[in-house]
Formats: C-alpha cells, structure tokens, sequence
C-alpha cells in the first residue's frame, strides 16, 4: 500500500512548484490542500506543526518538513522508500 502524501500549498509558491516536479518526477501519488484563499486555515496549520513556511509535506500524516526537506530526503536515498 502507497504512502499517503499531503502538500500544503498557498499561491505563489516556488517551492511548492518545484516539491510538485519532484513528486512528479518520482511518480509519488500526493493530495494537495491548497490555502491560498484561507491564510485563517493556514494559520491554523502552522500553528498545530510549529512550520512556518509552505509547502508543508506529509509522509503518512507525519510532518517531513518543505521542500529542500523532501530533496534531501531524495538525494539520501530515503524518499521512494518512505513513500512505498
């Protein structure tokens, strides 16, 4: 069974595009909240993780951290596996 992957994403995002082409290039299955238009949810969210940034990225509702957290997790070899 698939990992269950979540970003949480709010417009305009670099980071967020360039998590989502890594996602994509890996063929990792992933769900999208996007709160552009609900900075009150987004909010709520960084309070409840103590992530200040987006995207915020979870592996199995554990939180893996942003973007260049999820690359390094790629480049150590980690994230496939983690998402099996």
């Amino acid at each position: 069974m698939a990992a269950k992957v979540l970003m949480i994403k709010k417009n305009p995002c670099p980071y967020c595009d360039r998590a989502k082409t890594l996602l994509d290039n890996k063929g990792i299955a992933y769900d999208i909240l996007d709160l552009t238009d609900n900075m009150d949810e987004l909010q709520v969210w960084k309070e409840k993780t103590g992530w200040k940034t987006v995207p915020m990225i979870f592996i199995n509702d554990a939180l893996v951290g942003g973007y260049t957290d999820l690359k390094a997790l790629d480049d150590e070899g980690k994230l496939e596996e983690m998402c099996k």
